[in-house]
């Protein structure tokens, strides 16, 4: 069943970069933004995080927390986090329970071949932990309007 906005975000319990376990009942009280993407260092993704870490300040004034999240493990969002300068954290779901609780991770067709992989997704999320906003047609390079819209 898909998720929709008015819905209880499902909360989860995956590492952050650095080996720390993050949980979404953490952020209790405040808006989050949680973005799922497909892999660090690909150039839709680098252009998405790259916006957002662009206008990480303005997020911040609108009081949002910002929560990246990928099948990609710790190292490589380290690695990814240093060479772009992301100043938020990056989530390691490397078996994807987060993508399937929240319905990111999907069949995808390329040049005819199936595959399983992340449906690029962001999700407001409201201080209560409901659902506010799904931008399922992200825009990397604009992605930061699209949630501030």
């Amino acid at each position: 069943m898909a998720l929709e906005i008015g819905d209880k975000a499902p909360d989860f319990e995956v590492n952050d970069q650095d080996g720390n376990k993050v949980k979404l009942s953490d952020f209790r009280g405040k808006k989050v933004v949680l973005y799922f993407y497909p892999k660090d260092a690909t150039p839709g993704c680098t252009a998405q995080a790259c916006n957002l870490r662009d206008n990480y300040e303005a997020l911040q004034k609108a009081g949002y927390e910002i929560l990246g999240i990928s099948s990609d493990d710790e190292a490589k969002h380290r690695k990814f986090i240093e060479k772009q300068e992301l100043p938020f954290t990056l989530l390691a779901d490397t078996e994807k329970e987060v993508h399937e609780k929240y319905g990111t991770w999907v069949e995808k067709n390329m040049y005819g071949r199936k595959y399983m992989g992340t449906q690029r997704t962001t999700f407001i999320i409201d201080e209560e932990g409901k659902i506010e906003d799904i931008i399922k047609k992200v825009k990397t390079k604009e992605h930061t309007s699209q949630i501030l819209k």
